[in-house]
């Protein structure tokens, strides 16, 4: 269940054309602030090369739930500044993380500046897409994120969660709902269970 927790972090995209040149970190910044509320699938790929699906929801700014697929079933939520893992087959309470000790933070903060003093550390065009490394510069030993966008128009395609133990953990977006007004139940300290095609 650790790798799940760094597994949060951002995200969002849909299928897009490939960027053509670098996309500007202020014009990043400027994308992610416009996503005020996301619903997508994703396919995460895990450090020891196993594969998760679920269904991901987004509130920026601060919230965000994670709904994994069986056999899974895990569900991890981030409101209130806390992130929480809920374990469906562990009888232990739920393992919990402070928020900004996560990249997640990066993503969900009220007010994206990717600009910002040592924040990012990478800042690549791979001759298709931009590959913007972040990390909070007031905790960098809570890990980085490595964010994929494709351009015309902008889009974040996939990120990867480097933690300080020096595993990763890859997010591959689905298709990306973006605006709808969802319900607050996702984010309830009541909504523990997955709710499978909810």
């Amino acid at each position: 269940m650790k790798q799940i927790a760094f597994a949060l972090a951002l995200t969002l995209a849909a299928p897009a054309a490939w960027a053509a040149e670098k996309l500007p970190l202020s014009q990043i910044s400027n994308y992610l602030n416009g996503l005020k509320t996301v619903e997508t699938t994703f396919t995460q790929v895990n450090d020891d090369g196993s594969l998760s699906t679920g269904k991901l929801w987004m509130e920026r700014p601060g919230k965000m739930r994670f709904e994994y697929d069986p056999p899974s079933s895990a569900v991890v939520l981030a409101r209130a500044g806390t992130v929480q893992i809920f374990d469906p087959k562990s009888n232990q309470p739920p393992e919990q993380y402070p928020l900004k000790r996560t990249p997640l933070s990066l993503v969900l903060a009220r007010n994206v500046n990717l600009g910002q003093a040592n924040m990012v550390v990478g800042h690549d065009f791979d001759g298709t897409a931009t590959v913007v490394t972040a990390q909070d510069p007031k905790n960098p030993d809570s890990g980085r994120i490595e964010l994929m966008f494709t351009g015309d128009p902008i889009e974040l395609r996939k990120w990867v969660i480097h933690d300080n133990a020096g595993s990763q953990t890859t997010v591959l977006l689905g298709q990306l709902d973006t605006d709808n007004r969802l319900d607050q139940s996702l984010f309830s300290n009541r909504a523990r269970s997955g709710s499978g095609n909810r």
